[in-house]
């Protein structure tokens, strides 16, 4: 006796067909939004020459860090991957990058206040993020493709959706780890809702927060390499015509690139949550 197969393949496409049949103006609103900021943050990338942009860009470093080896790692990093001929390449992974997961931060830290703040809505999210971190990252290009086609557009849709948890969950955490003794002090003092979140939790809530955001930075940055597998190009997309074309030294340079933005990013938000603790 077989048992009937569920039709679970056509329904997630049904889904999909319908939602590109009724909601087009949306993507194509956000193509067109998300397009355009991304080619105004590469243009003003670009305008920079490179020794500037590095400069620039470890002045930054010290700024935020106040590190002297992540500020040297900074400019060594950075002037290797000039001379290796993968600055365009670079400039294009940063700002696809920086537009994911800004849109990836503007939407998971605000859900994870709601999260902390409301029970129920907790318990339908967190299961969600569960799904969302368990699903492998290929299956977030499927959807990318009928929304927006091939390209970076796609590509940032893709990294939002697969960076976001981390977000989320951290700030819920944090919010909810505010000393419940903290909390009825301040409604003893008459604080409102709002005032006990903006004055008391998110202050005491920022370093896991700040967590959140280097942990959603870092899967932004394994999914805009992915996404390459879609016309996300950058460094991503070097690694891909390097496979395609069997060139392993080519794949290695441009996976060395990688390696050199995701440590100076990681670098300088642990040093930025550890001076933010103290």
């Amino acid at each position: 006796m077989s048992i009937p197969r569920l039709p679970l393949g056509p329904a997630i496409e049904s889904v999909i067909d319908f939602l590109v049949d009724h909601f087009a103006f949306l993507t194509k609103a956000f193509s067109e939004v998300t397009g355009r900021g991304l080619e105004v943050l590469e243009a003003s990338f670009a305008l920079l020459p490179p020794w500037l942009f590095i400069l620039l860009a470890a002045g930054l470093v010290w700024l935020v860090s106040r590190s002297r080896g992540v500020t040297f790692f900074s400019l060594l990093g950075l002037g290797l991957i000039w001379n290796l001929g993968l600055w365009p390449a670079t400039l294009s992974t940063i700002a696809l990058v920086l537009a994911a997961t800004c849109l990836a931060i503007l939407i998971g830290v605000p859900l994870g206040i709601l999260a902390a703040m409301s029970r129920p809505l907790a318990r339908c999210i967190m299961p969600v993020l569960d799904v969302m971190q368990t699903m492998p990252a290929f299956v977030y290009l499927i959807p990318a493709i009928p929304f927006f086609g091939l390209g970076k557009v796609a590509a940032i849709f893709s990294t939002v959706i697969f960076s976001m948890p981390p977000a989320i969950r951290l700030t819920c955490l944090g919010i909810r780890q505010v000393p419940p003794e903290l909390t009825e002090c301040a409604e003893a003092f008459g604080s409102s809702r709002w005032q006990r979140l903006v004055k008391l939790e998110l202050p005491l809530a920022a370093p896991t927060i700040m967590a959140g955001v280097n942990q959603t930075i870092m899967l932004a940055l394994s999914m805009v390499v992915i996404a390459a597998m879609i016309g996300a190009k950058g460094l991503g997309g070097e690694v891909w015509k390097a496979i395609q074309r069997l060139q392993m030294g080519n794949g290695f340079e441009a996976g060395i690139g990688i390696v050199i933005v995701a440590i100076i990013l990681d670098r300088v938000l642990q040093k930025a949550g550890a001076r933010w603790r103290s």
